[in-house]
């Protein structure tokens, strides 16, 4: 996720060679598992197709973002690695999507992947690597409204596919925070209520409306709409090179927890 962007609607790139990671994998928030951490970031974003193989998580949506579009390498996927990894290529062939898997960066699973000739997606569209932040949820104020369905004004709305829609629109209670100006929507932030977590995702505010605090104040109404449903922590993930955004959570008391990456079979 990236603060102040556009939705990217292009496909995975291609990959490349794997380089060290210079963010590290150890897990650094101390309070929550990672595997808890993923699964409720991919149950907040629900793919079109998802197929389980033990505890990964294989997922397609018409190649619209990695999340909806790799396997999630979390616990042991009952086979042996080998298996494993043809399944995953097997199902992703099958749904007309490149092969990719997300990796929690420093895991076992990466040095598997390495071995078996995947490789790290260094093209992806929103960087190589992300990091999953956390923290609790504090409402410090009031802020923009949240509704139940994506607003018909936003720009971006009437250029979507039926499963860009649907990963956007579908999760356990899915809100969206939303600000107008000169008569139209100019910023629009994606949160999902899943259990006691508040997630959050596709941050947006029009180029001409940025630097006026609009991304704080979205992010404010989905604070308050979150523990209004309940939520008492938050968490998003944003890549590792988007200084802006992570200057932006941290402010926000948001910590890293860990990192992850797209391999791609070669």
């Amino acid at each position: 996720m990236r603060d102040h962007s556009t939705v990217s609607l292009a496909p995975d790139a291609g990959t490349h060679p794997v380089p060290p990671s210079s963010h590290g994998g150890q897990h650094t928030s101390g309070v929550d598992s990672i595997d808890e951490l993923e699964t409720v970031c991919a149950d907040a974003w629900p793919p079109l197709v998802e197929t389980r193989l033990g505890d990964w998580r294989l997922r397609a949506a018409g190649g619209y973002t990695g999340r909806a579009n790799s396997a999630l390498i979390c616990g042991s996927p009952g086979v042996r690695t080998p298996v494993a990894l043809d399944t995953v290529v097997e199902f992703a062939s099958r749904h007309g999507i490149r092969p990719y898997a997300q990796v929690v960066t420093g895991s076992r699973w990466e040095a598997e992947f390495a071995a078996a000739g995947w490789a790290v997606n260094l093209a992806h569209p929103k960087g190589a690597e992300s990091a999953v932040l956390t923290s609790p949820l504090v409402v410090a104020g009031p802020g923009a409204e949240v509704f139940s369905s994506l607003p018909a004004e936003w720009p971006a709305a009437g250029e979507l596919t039926a499963a860009q829609r649907h990963v956007l629109t579908s999760g356990p209670k899915v809100g969206f925070a939303t600000v107008r100006g000169a008569g139209r929507v100019v910023g629009v932030a994606r949160g999902c209520v899943v259990g006691e977590w508040l997630h959050i995702s596709v941050l947006e505010v029009e180029p001409e409306w940025r630097g006026r605090g609009l991304g704080r104040f979205l992010l404010a109404g989905l604070d308050v709409w979150g523990a209004e449903a309940g939520a008492v922590r938050r968490v998003l993930q944003v890549s590792v090179d988007n200084v802006g955004a992570l200057g932006l959570y941290a402010g926000l008391g948001y910590r890293r927890s860990h990192c992850y990456r797209y391999w791609g079979a070669s």
